[in-house]
């Protein structure tokens, strides 16, 4: 009598003889890890961290936008992101579904690395021991939160329809040229930008995206913008707990596999997170007499962004340094700054992503290019003899040159492929909330509200002061 095959061992299909089961068991905890910091992650700091009112839409259009990414990622986003080359800087789309090509062995079909020359092969394609559906679950959940993330920028005002065509198509004209130019074989990955898990693929598009995106939608009303105070605090920091623990997957996945270098970045990510939280609540008590709690929310965020772009290249002295500029130049353009500039004022980035997620996310890569260390670089990237310039001596700055450059190409590309998506959007359905309904909030939006507040599940009637419940006390 035999087994079904499944369980046949080593020698049955289900377990080819490429399949190394630490790896794609840690890979597959590393993407539910990260698939976690979006859905319940940020659905919960961002129902929480806004104004009641606001508290379902906010924390609903992180869910849709989390379920919409995986039905475009399949469909063709993901070989825009990972697969044959088409463009310099884009994949050739197609659907992720066929049963042959998700059980065969992992490949990132164009991440083969060439020399300067364009033909002589220097670094071989990436093929992880595991199948390619764990690929596609693990890039998968790195695309959805990079549109939860865009959404930050924008609660409070953008209508839900809006919302809903903006997903699929920032996804597709922007995520995925961000994707394939650093991580899928195009251009900046062939020049040699490091980003070890997401920094110039993932925060800086969000931030950038985030606030163009909130010019063309427009501010929220005066009195939302004058006094916006979260509605649940301890929801906030559950969220922010969510994010930090998640992160482990986040940057411990960027090797695909559990290796050496896995432990490396999970390490520097706490350290560096922790450094940041320290220096940023530091100076909220020097410059405004009182430890804040939300301030300490968006040090976690900028720690754990700025580590990202290195977190597996740089040494743990490294992540400390990088950890306290992470807890103060953000603090300084949010905190001061924005309250200084014009322009930072004029457009209503709502939680502050442009900080958060788009210095951060620079600062992240630029300091990447000072502190990768040799060693560590070698055991992860493609471009061989890779290094900061910390570590080339005083006239190699190559690498550092490399990353502004890359930046700067993420950077122009979302304003304007962002700014194109939201005047298309705007031809077809408004862009903003009517002010009738900005006025009242999630229930004039979608009719249901946060907090039952009176009886069994019912709102209470301030008219009447509840006299007509039979169970008042």
């Amino acid at each position: 009598m035999s087994v079904p095959v499944a369980y046949q061992g080593n020698t049955s299909a289900a377990i080819a003889e490429w399949l190394n089961k630490g790896d794609n068991a840690w890979q597959l905890t590393a993407s539910t890890l990260v698939g976690l910091m979006s859905m319940p992650g940020l659905v919960v700091l961002y129902g929480g961290v806004v104004k009641k009112k606001w508290a379902v839409n906010s924390a609903f259009m992180a869910l849709y936008a989390f379920a919409a990414v995986w039905i475009c990622w399949v469909g063709w986003a993901y070989k825009m992101s990972f697969g044959e080359k088409l463009l310099p800087f884009w994949g050739r789309g197609g659907p992720a579904l066929d049963q042959a090509y998700l059980i065969g062995r992992a490949a990132l079909p164009t991440t083969a690395h060439y020399h300067a020359d364009g033909t002589t092969l220097e670094t071989a394609m990436i093929e992880p021991f595991f199948p390619m559906a764990t690929v596609v679950y693990f890039q998968c959940v790195f695309a959805a939160i990079t549109l939860v993330l865009v959404a930050g920028s924008l609660l409070g005002r953008m209508s839900f329809l809006a919302w809903m065509l903006f997903v699929p198509l920032w996804l597709t004209f922007s995520y995925t040229v961000g994707a394939f130019s650093v991580w899928g074989g195009g251009f900046l990955f062939q020049w040699g930008v490091i980003d070890y898990c997401g920094g110039y693929v993932i925060h800086i598009p969000a931030g950038v995206a985030g606030f163009t995106a909130a010019y063309w939608v427009g501010p929220r009303t005066m009195k939302d913008r004058e006094r916006f105070p979260p509605n649940n605090i301890m929801f906030t920091l559950t969220g922010t707990g969510l994010l930090w623990m998640g992160w482990a997957g986040f940057n411990g996945g960027g090797p695909y596999a559990a290796n050496v270098d896995a432990s490396m970045a999970v390490l520097n990510t706490n350290i560096c997170t922790a450094a940041s939280l320290v220096v940023w609540t530091c100076l909220d008590v020097i410059f405004f007499n009182k430890p804040s709690v939300i301030g300490a929310v968006q040090a976690v965020i900028t720690g754990l962004v700025c580590i990202t772009p290195g977190a597996g290249v740089v040494q743990g002295w490294a992540a400390v340094v990088m950890g306290m500029l992470a807890g103060s130049i953000p603090w300084y353009t949010m905190m001061i700054l924005h309250k200084r500039s014009k322009i930072l004022q004029q457009v209503d980035d709502t939680l502050g992503v442009i900080h958060t997620h788009g210095v951060a996310g620079l600062l992240g890569g630029v300091l990447t290019g000072l502190f990768a260390e040799p060693t560590l670089c070698n055991l992860f990237l493609p471009v061989t003899n890779s290094h900061g310039a910390f570590y080339g001596g005083t006239s190699d700055s190559a690498q550092l040159g490399k990353q502004i450059v890359g930046a700067l190409f993420v950077i122009g590309w979302n304003v304007v492929v962002t700014s194109l998506i939201c005047v298309a959007v705007g031809f077809i359905v408004p862009l903003r909330i009517s002010e009738e309904k900005l006025a009242v909030g999630d229930d004039a939006v979608h009719g249901e509200e946060a907090y039952a507040l009176w009886g069994d599940g019912e709102l209470y009637d301030i008219t009447n002061h509840g006299e007509d419940d039979p169970e008042r006390v």
